[in-house]
Order: C-alpha cells, then structure tokens, then sequence
C-alpha cells in the first residue's frame, strides 16, 4: 500500500478544543513536499487536517515536542518525544469551511498536514467581493491571507504591536485595500489620527481635517462646534468641573434660556423650544453664557440714587468716583467691572436686591481664558459653525457630517496632533458620540450605517482607552462596542500597548492582527481577549518579523500567520524611524553616507522656529504667513 504523503501522525489524547498528535516514525519533520509543494510539518502555527467520513477537522499547530506530549507518558517517555499540540478551530463539510467543530476526533484518528489545495478551498470559499487580501500565508506564499470585510468592519477588530513591528504600515495597507474605488466605491471610514502620520499614506484617498490649518497645507479645518456637545461633555470641556446641584442647576437654566432664545430667532427643523433640553444640538452663544453668568456672580445691583427703594434700575452701575465702569463686551471676552458695596451700615448703601449668586467665579474664569485661548479655537470659534450672540450660525451640523462621513472621498483623516493634550480624551469621546448619535438617528436613512456603515479607527487607542480611565472616550467606544454592529458603526482599535487597554473594549473586537509583542503582559491580554484558545500560537509573538502578524477571529477562517503586503513606498504613514547612518548615492549629489555622516551645511533654525510657532510640520519657501488663517 502506498504511503500518503500528507499523514504526519495519529491523535492520542483530546481534552475539549486541544489534541495531542503522536508523530509517526516515518514523518520527516522540517520541510516535506507534497506533489512538489514544499510544506512546513511539525512548526507551530502550521495547519493539520483530520478526515472523518465525509467531515474533515482544521486545527492549528501550538506546542512542539515533548512539553506537548501527554501528561501520563512524559516519566516513560523523557527523550526523544516527537508530539505536537493541536488546537481545532474548524471543520470542512462538502466543501464549505465553517468555524467550531460538531464533532470531536478519538483515538488513534490519522492527522495530515494541510496542503494547498485544502488551504484554497478554505480560504477561497464565499464571494470575492466579502474579501480582501491583506498578504499571504507565512507558510504558503502562494495563497493569499483574506479576511472577510462584512466582519472585520461591523464587528470591529484591534491592530495590536510594539513601536517598529509594522503596526502603522498594516493599517494603512488596510485602508488603502477597503477604500479601493474599483470595488468600494461607497466606503466610509473615519481615522483618529493622534500624532498626524496617515495624511501622506493616504493622500489621494483621504480629506484631512486638521487643528490649526494654516497657509502652508492642503488640509481642511477641523471644527467642533462646542454647541453640538453634550451638557455633560460641554462642561468638561468649558468649565473642567462644576461642585454641586445648584452649580449645575444654573448651568443648566441658562444654557436651556439661550438655546430656546436660538431656536425662536432661527427656527430649527426637528425641534421646537419646548423640546429642548441641554442636550439638544442647537446653536446658543457660549460667550453670552459666560457673560451673563459672570454678571450674576460678580454684579452688584443698587438703587439709583434718589430713587425709591423698590424702583431697581440693574443696568445702572456707578464707579466709587462717580464714573461709569466697564461694562464689558461678551464676544470680545471682556468682562465688565463693578463698584464694590459694602454689606454694613446703611440700607441705602448694602446690597438690597439682584439674583442670587451662584459662586462659580473660578470656573467663569478658566472658562473666560479658554475661550480666548487660540488653541481653543477649534472647539470654541467653530469657523462657520460658531454662533453669534443671537445663536445664529452660517452653517449647521448638516455640512459638517458631510465633510466628515460624505464627502467625495472614501476616508476622512481627522488629525488630532494640535489638539491640547489636557483635553484630549474629552474630545475624542465628544467626536465618537457625535459621530455615533448621527448614524444612530439616521440608521434607517441612506445616510445611515445600516444602508452605508462607518468604520472608525482608533489610533493611539492607549492614550485615552487605558483601564484606569473613566472619561467620555472610553464610555464612547464601549458603547460602540457593544452596539455598533447593530448599527452599521464599526472600529478598529490601534495600540502599541494592549495591555493598558480596557480588556472590555478589546473582548468586543472579533478579529485581532496581533504583530510582535515582546512585553508578558501585552501578550496574556491579547491571549485572553482572542476568541480561541490559541495561547501557543501567541507565545510566538516576541519572533515575529517586522510585518508579521498572527490573525485570529471571525474575520478570517483559519488563525492564520501572515505576511502582511506593505503598500507602496508613497502610501506609507509618516512614522519610519529616522536613519543615523544612510548612504547615498552619486545621483543625489553626494555620494557617501547619510545622516550623521553627510557634509554639514550650514544652518537656519529660523526656520525651525518658524514652523515651531506655526505649529505645522509641512515647511513652505513661502516665508509670509498669513497669520489670520491659523485658528
């Protein structure tokens, strides 16, 4: 009878998802070829198959050796083991794959190894248009690592690898796969982009809206109206924390008074005044908020003089010499100044009426110096979208979830690099709920995500996902999480440290792109967090190549090793690491090497320090800056 090439072994133990294979003698382990196709056998993260009838089982190799051999036989059999550690994930059954397994194998059942033809009818199955290729098999170079875009997108994912491993440059291939116009011609993604390095990856696919757009970019203005948030975000955000009921309550009256003032001026479609609550997305001024505040806490209310008691005039303000004070303007940020009246002697000379104050001049001023602050612009002079003292706005939300999620591109980069850090984790939760509520109320529109869906990548996600955090970003993306895929919204979490993340928000991403990880406590996240019970195949992860990623999840029909296909050089993000030593060619006018070593000309940091007060990266020959469009 003639040997087949494929078997490798037989199964000797099964506990639940995990089997034990016992090698034959004739096995050869290392590369075998099969019909002239050269195999890994025996290496973990390599694929075996195991026929049953008219039902093959998959499974992915985790353990190698004698620490894979079983517990009852490691005494008798101490050396020269040859075992193997399998973890089933699937089974094929008239030539369709699924996930999970209706059966389990027995004892002494015959394991093969996976050939080509197997790995192509796994990974080929299904229509072509629900897949894309993001590289190829570690172990085949011939066959393509797909992964399904209906789950990788609405059930989320997370792109996880330390500083160097590829992570940026997977991403961006990603999304310049899923933007093809020739086969997505309506795709819709939203990048979070914290350090600004996908402008260039992505620069014919992509509008980017940045903080701070000045002459020297190409970039839009990224604007947050600050009336679009909600009361709770409004006030982390203006006010850093109000102490108590009657703190907020005042807020609270005051901010309902002005958008109800807004809406009887300019009439809204979808709402009325009755309707209104604090967290309506309707324009109101914020500077008259702050002004009328500011005089409620700071005004003294006296009687004209020679008037009788109960005739008020609280528009009357007399300085200590007579002289009219300050009466302060609100869009200027100018506060008015008031006489100071004593509370002892007599009644004509204490205060006798006005509004009782509400003891927030600590906040009314941080609030003040934000709103004069330029960094602040973004948020509190919203370009077209900011109020004037009446609450009427150019434009409305309609044009800026256009721009964001409509426009004639398929990605929309918001760059988040010149934003504060103080309140970045704020922002980001605002922008997310905004972006969500919207698909949310227009699921059933063709705006909606359930006709059209959003993917949102979450880049840095550490920076404001991390455990110990409580604020409104990690509340945005676990709703997300939960939620989006019902929806049409979906994300793809980014982080260089998985550990720091909330391990509730990463158990809620279905597929993981795990790249090197050499830190323990990354890898038993990424271990607990994944769906199958693949701790061996992560245990490789510290050797990964730069590049390299293990994916694991619905998105994927195997947990596959995978190459992934860096775009080209002109579509890669901003964030290779800088060369110390670098030769150059003749062509370039210097031959001999780079960096440290190259000839020194001679320098100009008045340029460094332009661009430093520019706060924009991109340098321009132009040295006349028009200062006015910096916001």
């Amino acid at each position: 009878m003639q040997r087949d090439p494929t078997f490798i072994g037989t199964v000797q133990d099964v506990h639940g998802a995990t089997i034990t294979v016992e090698l034959s003698n004739d096995t050869v382990t290392g590369l075998g070829f099969v019909h002239g196709e050269g195999y890994r056998i025996g290496q973990v993260g390599s694929f075996v198959r195991i026929p049953l009838g008219f039902v093959d089982l998959y499974g992915v190799v985790s353990q190698v050796g004698a620490g894979a051999a079983p517990e009852r036989d490691k005494e008798q059999r101490a050396y020269g083991n040859r075992w193997l550690t399998v973890q089933m994930v699937g089974e094929s059954q008239r030539g369709r794959f699924e996930r999970g397994i209706s059966q389990h194998p027995t004892i002494e059942d015959r394991v093969h190894i996976v050939t080509e033809a197997d790995l192509l009818r796994i990974y080929g199955a299904g229509d072509p248009q629900d897949f894309v290729s993001v590289g190829h098999l570690a172990s085949a170079e011939s066959i393509p690592s797909l992964v399904n875009i209906n789950k990788l997108v609405t059930r989320h994912c997370a792109v996880v690898g330390t500083t160097g491993s590829g992570k940026s440059t997977t991403v961006a291939g990603l999304l310049t796969a899923l933007s093809d116009p020739a086969r997505y011609p309506s795709a819709r993604i939203v990048v979070l982009d914290i350090h600004g390095e996908y402008a260039k990856a992505l620069v014919d696919r992509a509008d980017v809206f940045r903080v701070g757009v000045s002459s020297t970019n190409s970039s839009k203005g990224l604007f947050i109206p600050y009336w679009a948030l909600s009361f709770q975000e409004l006030v982390g955000l203006a006010f850093g924390e109000l102490s108590g009921e009657k703190q907020i309550a005042a807020v609270s009256d005051k901010l309902i008074e002005l958008k109800r003032e807004s809406l009887e001026r300019h009439p809204r479609d979808g709402i009325n005044a009755a309707q209104v609550t604090v967290d309506s997305p309707v324009p109101f001024c914020l500077h008259k908020l702050w002004f009328d505040l500011h005089r409620r806490d700071h005004q003294t209310v006296v009687p004209r003089p020679g008037s009788a008691q109960d005739e008020v005039d609280p528009a009357y303000v007399k300085g200590a010499d007579d002289s009219p004070l300050q009466l302060g303007d609100a869009m200027s940020v100018i506060p008015p100044l008031y006489r100071t009246v004593k509370t002892t002697g007599p009644a004509t000379e204490r205060v006798q009426w006005g509004p009782e104050p509400v003891n927030m001049r600590q906040q009314l001023a941080g609030l003040a110096s934000r709103l004069r602050d330029p960094r602040f612009s973004f948020l509190f002079a919203p370009g077209d979208w900011q109020p004037d003292i009446d609450g009427k706005v150019t434009k409305d939300l309609d044009s800026l979830l256009e721009g964001w999620i409509g426009g004639p591109k398929p990605i929309a980069i918001l760059d988040l690099s010149g934003i504060p850090s103080s309140v970045l984790n704020d922002l980001v939760g605002a922008l997310l709920r905004i972006l969500y509520d919207a698909i949310f109320w227009a699921r059933n529109l063709p705006e909606g995500g359930r006709e059209r869906p959003l993917f949102i990548v979450l880049e840095e996600a550490h920076a404001y996902l991390s455990k110990e955090n409580s604020g409104s970003a990690a509340a945005a993306v676990r709703r997300i999480a939960k939620e989006g895929r019902k929806y049409g919204v979906g994300m793809m979490v980014v982080s260089q440290r998985p550990s720091e993340i909330d391990s509730t928000i990463l158990s809620q991403c279905g597929t993981l792109f795990a790249m090197r990880l050499a830190n323990d406590a990354d890898r038993g996240h990424i271990s607990g967090a994944a769906s199958d019970n693949l701790k061996g195949l992560f245990d490789m992860l510290p050797v990964l190549r730069t590049g390299e990623a293990v994916i694991v999840g619905e998105a994927v029909s195997l947990p596959v090793r995978t190459l992934i296909t860096p775009p080209p050089p002109h579509r890669r993000p901003d964030s290779s690491d800088p060369k110390v030593v670098e030769r150059f060619s003749a062509g370039d006018g210097f031959d001999g090497p780079g960096s440290w070593a190259q000839r020194r000309d001679p320098p100009d940091y008045s340029a460094m320090v332009r661009q430093w007060r520019l706060q924009d990266p991109n340098y321009s020959h132009n040295s006349s800056v028009d200062t006015t469009e910096i916001s």
